[in-house]
C-alpha cells in the first residue's frame, strides 16, 4: 500500500483546526467535525490525481480539507473503509462494490457516480482484433465482476459466444463458442500490464493501463463503449455515513463541471465522465 496525504489538503485544514480550538462548535449533521480532513482512499491513477485537483482547485472554496490515501490494489481500499481508517473511497464501480459487499459482508452506500473508464484489449503484437492466433493467449482481470465484464469485452469483439446470464456477469463456464480457441488466463488486474509482453493480448483495466502509459483511446486494439455503461467508478462511504456533510459537498465536487472539464483535458478519453 502506498499513502500520500496531499499537503494542500493539511495546509487546508489549518485554519479549520485553529477554528475549532477557539470554541466553534464541530459540525452536528456529520460524523466527524467539519474541521477534520475527510480521508479518501483512492487508485493513483486516475483516482488520487482527480482527488488532489478537487484538493487544491475547488475544495478551498467548498470549505472542505480532504487526505487523499493511495492503494495500489482493488482489496486494501474497501478493507480500509470497513475497518474506519478512511472516510471513503473512490475507486471501484457498482458490480465490482455488490461483489464486495456480498463476500465480505461490507455495509457500504455509493454516493455518487464520477467517471468511467473504458477497458480495453492490449496486444504487443497484434493491431487488429482480427490478428490474434488461433490458441492465442489472452490475460484478463481474475476478480468476478471484471471477468464478466472482461468476457462481454471479447463477445462484442465476436471473440467468443456467451450464454444469455441476465444482470449476473458471465465466467468462463458461460462461454459456449470460442472459434479461435482462446486460452484464458484470470491473473490479479494491478499485474495485467506488466505480463502484456508474455501473452498474446491482456484486457486491462483502465486505471492500470493509463498507469502503464496505455489509453484505451489510442493503444487498445479494441475497448468498451461508453453508452450504456454500468461500470462508471463511484465515490463510496460506510453506510449511514453518507450524510456526513464532507461526503456530500465532494460528491458535489466530484460530480461538478470543473471536474468533468478537467478530465475531459486531461484524459483524452482514456476517462470519460460519468453521465
Amino acid at each position: 500500500m502506498t499513502t500520500r496525504t496531499a499537503l494542500t489538503a493539511a495546509l487546508l485544514a489549518l485554519p479549520l483546526l485553529l477554528a475549532g480550538c477557539g470554541g466553534g462548535d464541530s459540525d452536528a449533521s456529520g460524523t466527524g467535525g467539519a474541521e477534520e480532513p475527510l480521508r479518501v482512499g483512492a487508485s493513483p491513477v486516475p483516482h488520487a490525481e482527480i482527488l488532489e485537483y478537487v484538493a487544491e482547485v475547488l475544495a478551498p472554496e467548498a470549505g472542505l480539507a480532504i487526505e487523499v490515501v493511495e492503494f495500489t490494489d482493488y482489496v486494501q481500499p474497501n478493507v480500509a473503509l470497513h475497518d474506519g481508517s478512511i472516510d471513503a473511497n473512490y475507486f471501484q464501480h457498482e458490480p465490482y462494490l455488490t461483489e464486495q459487499e456480498n463476500g465480505a459482508g461490507y455495509q457500504f452506500e455509493p454516493v455518487a457516480p464520477v467517471h468511467l473508464e473504458p477497458l480495453g484489449l492490449y496486444s504487443a503484437m497484434a493491431e487488429e482484433v482480427a490478428d490474434l492466433p488461433d490458441g492465442a493467449t489472452v490475460a484478463i482481470p481474475n476478480d468476478p465482476s471484471n471477468v464478466g465484464r472482461a468476457l462481454r469485452l471479447l463477445a462484442e469483439e465476436g471473440l467468443l459466444t456467451l450464454a444469455d446470464t441476465g444482470d449476473a456477469a458471465p465466467t468462463t463456464a458461460d462461454i459456449e463458442e470460442n472459434p479461435k480457441q482462446l486460452q484464458l488466463s484470470e491473473i490479479e488486474a494491478a499485474q495485467l500490464p506488466r505480463v502484456l509482453g508474455d501473452v498474446d493480448a491482456a484486457v486491462i483495466n483502465g486505471n492500470y493501463a493509463l498507469e502503464a502509459g496505455l489509453s484505451p483511446a489510442e493503444d487498445a486494439v479494441a475497448a468498451e463503449s461508453a453508452d450504456d455503461n454500468p461500470y462508471a467508478n463511484l465515490l463510496v462511504t460506510r453506510e449511514g455515513e453518507q450524510d456526513d456533510e464532507r461526503v456530500a459537498r465532494l460528491a458535489e465536487l466530484l460530480q461538478s463541471k470543473q471536474v468533468a472539464d478537467f478530465i475531459a483535458e486531461r484524459y483524452e478519453g482514456a476517462v470519460v465522465p460519468a453521465a
